[in-house]
């Protein structure tokens, strides 16, 4: 077997790393933690493997460590620290980390002009850490995932003076209120962004990155009919080339395509506190290039008067009052032109990402939204507005799920399916329709069926003061693998600092939900 070893000789490790302040934390100031070697080295083997049983685990970084709010955009900041937290993690036995890459902090303040110094300089800092990472490409408005009070990212800049001149480019709600965290779906193709498209935008950040973070990627060379494979790698070490095989432990494993808010491909129909509050959300389809599909698709099919914008206005509320208008021949139209509207969104940016990142070895994944709080009614309310033609009698998750095997087809390692909920658990909800294990369970059949990897992950409450349920995780994870032959599985934990890094209690179940994920497929 061809190996290439790299020797990483970091310092001894000998107290937990508080990553946010200078000092160490009270409650950890006398903990001891030493690395599982005698001489505190630590080994990274890019070695051509065989399938492991292992589900690996990673965790979201701290956009806090990048010093993105600075002016000019800055680098890491408290490398120390940084260094150090690293080194536990990877000691602690988990695969890598997750980067949020943020398209309005990297293209913030003129179309094309990229920054992605901080990012970078991270990357090179995970790497000689011995972990690996997964890239997510953020192009929503948001607060990051793991910070309990943190600045919100808003899109860039230039893109809210185009949304100042044209509200419509945003998704609106029937009042006309408009949610900006989103460009509409309506103008996908449409050159509303200083003579581009949004697609055209979402294209060129990612060939950006693409060519700017070339250094990570490996790279396949088809050479006479022979696949090879390579990595670069910024220790200094020559390029192996590997005959026909696959190399499973590529530094940069993995790349998540932001598809709507909160990096899911949904609509804008719900925030957190909606959700919390059990609320069934709002359809978000009154900006005018969304009208304006509506009424071409109801001529299409022979209906002209569904496509009248007050018409709409009025059906849509169908949902919101509780009656069964969503099981009419009107609501069938409707709901189904709506989800395929976000299926077609998401078809296009599949394409596109996989034109751009062919010839790596990077595999791709995109994100479903965990909206459950209707789950167990007969219309599934929340998910509809979200987006999900999903109802007591309808699967509204195959059709995603069939998107990402088209894409499959095609790609050499798969389009994965991330979703959430698999901390929750239905006793602990507060409404009786709610049921995030029921619908968990629907996705992860979906998967299944269309044989589609999965990328796990914690729900977005961690980080508002709910506890996750790192059992909860394990077993919905052996759900998931039960009597699959290759298994394909990783996990994402969002967690905030507080929760990893300030608690004795928690970092001791965090280590041993590793250990347990480590052999969760046996």
């Amino acid at each position: 077997m061809s190996t290439i070893s790299i020797i990483h000789s970091p310092s001894t490790l000998t107290r937990f790393p508080c990553i946010f302040r200078t000092k160490p934390h009270p409650i950890i100031h006398h903990q001891r933690f030493t690395t599982r070697s005698a001489a505190g080295r630590r080994q990274l083997n890019l070695s051509v493997q065989s399938s492991s049983t292992a589900s690996p685990v990673y965790v979201t970084l701290p956009l806090a460590e990048l010093n993105v709010y600075a002016d000019p955009v800055g680098t890491v900041g408290r490398r120390e620290f940084t260094v150090e937290s690293l080194g536990i993690l990877a000691e602690a036995g988990v695969e890598g980390v997750v980067m949020d890459v943020w398209w309005g902090l990297v293209e913030r303040d003129q179309p094309r002009v990229y920054h992605w110094e901080p990012f970078l300089e991270m990357a090179e800092l995970v790497q000689r850490s011995g972990l690996k990472i997964r890239v997510v490409l953020a192009f929503h408005e948001g607060y990051p995932h793991t910070q309990s009070c943190a600045e919100k990212v808003s899109l860039p800049l230039w893109i809210l003076e185009e949304f100042y001149k044209n509200r419509d480019l945003v998704c609106a709600e029937r009042h006309g209120w408009h949610k900006e965290e989103y460009i509409s779906l309506g103008c996908d193709t449409l050159p509303v962004l200083r003579g581009r498209s949004p697609l055209e935008a979402y294209a060129d950040f990612m060939r950006s990155f693409r060519d700017n973070f070339r250094p990570f990627l490996g790279l396949v060379i088809t050479v006479s009919g022979y696949t090879y494979y390579t990595i670069s790698l910024m220790y200094a070490i020559d390029k192996k080339y590997i005959h026909n095989k696959s190399m499973q432990n590529l530094f940069l494993q993995g790349i998540q395509v932001g598809m709507g808010p909160e990096g899911e491909l949904r609509y804008p129909s719900s925030d957190f506190q909606d959700l919390l509050l059990g609320r069934a959300g709002k359809f978000h389809c009154y900006d005018k290039y969304m009208v304006a599909s509506l009424k071409e698709h109801a001529r299409e099919v022979g209906m002209p008067e569904w496509g009248n914008v007050y018409r709409v206005a009025e059906q849509l509320q169908f949902a919101e009052n509780g009656n069964d208008s969503w099981n009419t021949p009107y609501g069938a139209f409707l709901l189904e032109w709506y989800s395929g509207m976000l299926l077609m969104h998401g078809e296009r940016i599949c394409e596109q990402a996989e034109a751009i990142f062919s010839g790596t070895n990077v595999t791709m994944s995109a994100k479903l939204a965990g909206h459950y709080c209707h789950y167990l009614t007969q219309s599934h309310v929340s998910e509809l507005t979200a987006g999900y033609y999903n109802t007591s009698t309808r699967d509204g998750y195959l059709p995603f799920a069939r998107m990402f095997a088209r894409q499959t087809m095609s790609l050499r390692h798969g389009f994965a399916l991330c979703c959430s909920c698999f901390d929750l658990k239905d006793e602990m909800e507060r409404y009786p329709t709610s049921s995030p294990e029921g619908l968990l369970k629907q996705m992860l059949s979906a998967a299944r069926v269309c044989g589609i990897p999965v990328e796990g992950e914690t729900s977005a409450s961690l980080c508002n003061g709910r506890i996750i349920s790192l059992k909860q995780v394990v077993t919905m994870s052996k759900h998931y693998l039960s009597g699959l032959e290759n298994p394909s599985f990783s996990f994402k934990l969002r967690a905030t600092k507080e929760e990893l890094f300030n608690s004795p209690k928690y970092w001791a179940m965090f280590t041993d939900f590793v250990s347990q994920m480590s052999n969760v497929n046996d």
